[in-house]
């Protein structure tokens, strides 16, 4: 994976009189990170294009004081897809993970898991979106060509090897990785993986380093699902339990206060 390409985030932003925007325009001003971004108050609505994680974006928004939840994703070229995997597994473990077709050569990957134990945990996606017997019945690593496993810089490697994320002290994981092996269009329908272990990139002891990287026990997973684009969005309320968005946003991704069937219905998936 290479050097980051700028995407377009959609937020919706509590906001409520111009001085409540021009605060959230000096947020992101001062943020090198940041590309370009718009502010329009009546719709309560902030474009930004930038090549920081989404959740880095929403913590500059929320540093004013303004609640935010992001809506939509897209890239600087026409819309060509976009995916939602809603993560759920063992010891509360809970995630949302989001796939965006930057160019036709390039997919986004950004995404937060909490509940993780901290340090590195491979990441795969799987060539089944089966969750009947939970992470186990996911099939192994997506690999249409029927290659040896690897690091997601390698040319030998699986398809859904993505390599590394890493949990800090709380538990969370929060990243942003791009791929040049990987479609949007081609993992609708699959599952996403987080492991126990570190995936050693096919650079471990034999057999199964080139196999599944020796990353463990499989933690979490969710079936990828096409999910909306930018201004493609426009829910307030979501249907499933008729809270608002903004009810929906209070909610933890995982812990207390959220139960596991919420995971399906978060404010990231109205």
């Amino acid at each position: 994976m290479e050097s980051k390409s700028p995407a377009k985030l959609e937020f919706a932003v509590q906001m409520t009189c111009e001085s409540c925007a021009e605060g959230v325009r000096a947020a992101l001003r001062e943020e090198p990170g940041v590309k370009s971004f718009s502010v329009d108050v009546s719709r309560e609505e902030v474009l930004v294009e930038s090549a920081l994680t989404s959740a880095e974006v929403q913590a500059l928004i929320e540093s004013t004081g303004r609640r935010a939840v992001l809506k939509g994703l897209g890239g600087s070229e026409r819309d060509l897809g976009a995916a939602v995997a809603m993560l759920a597994g063992v010891r509360k473990i809970q995630g949302v993970v989001r796939f965006l077709q930057l160019s036709e050569e390039r997919c986004l990957i950004d995404g937060t898991i909490d509940g993780l134990e901290p340090g590195p945990h491979g990441l795969h996606v799987h060539a089944l979106g089966d969750l009947t017997r939970d992470c186990g019945s996911c099939g192994e690593h997506y690999n249409p060509f029927g290659r040896q496993h690897g690091g997601p810089a390698d040319a030998e490697r699986h398809a859904g090897d993505l390599g590394n994320i890493v949990a800090g002290p709380d538990g969370r994981a929060s990243f942003r990785l791009e791929d040049s092996q990987l479609k949007v269009w081609d993992v609708i329908g699959r599952s996403l993986v987080v492991d126990a272990g570190e995936d050693d990139l096919g650079r471990g002891p034999p057999p199964l380093s080139r196999q599944t990287g020796n990353s463990g026990e499989r933690l979490a997973c969710g079936i990828i699902a096409r999910s909306a684009g930018l201004f493609q969005n426009p829910k307030q309320i979501c249907a499933c339990d008729g809270v608002t968005l903004w009810e929906e946003r209070d909610r933890p991704i995982a812990g207390k206060g959220r139960r596991k069937a919420d995971a399906e219905t978060p404010a990231a998936h109205l």
